[in-house]
């Protein structure tokens, strides 16, 4: 597992958001992306982080693109994606980033 991971609940249809495309950045100078993938079954990636990236002090972003998971399932959403910015310190925890999510709103919070 890697040292971010995400997990993605749909609260208005009460069930994991499975097939969302997840994009991890880093900021240097400008915004580096660092590692992707799709959420599972579960709506969870814990993959995010590639094993060869160290983690390292500093600001990161998580973008959600849920305008395809909304298209998927033949809903109309406010929101084409959302980006989770958020620092890190301390490099030797485990960051989890949840993201509670609906077609008009969303919600987030450092998980473990």
């Amino acid at each position: 597992m890697s040292a971010i991971t995400t997990h993605i609940l749909d609260i208005s249809q009460g069930r994991p958001a499975q097939g969302v495309n997840v994009v991890l950045e880093f900021q240097a100078d400008e915004w580096e992306p660092l590692g992707t993938g799709v959420t599972d079954a579960d709506g969870r990636l814990k993959t995010l982080l590639p094993a060869e990236v160290q983690l390292q002090p500093g600001k990161y972003r998580i973008t959600f693109e849920t305008s395809a998971y909304f298209a998927a399932h033949n809903i109309a959403s406010f929101y084409p994606e959302i980006c989770v910015t958020f620092f890190i310190q301390d490099t030797a925890q485990h960051y989890h980033v949840p993201l509670l999510l609906s077609p008009f709103g969303y919600s987030t919070y450092r998980g473990s």
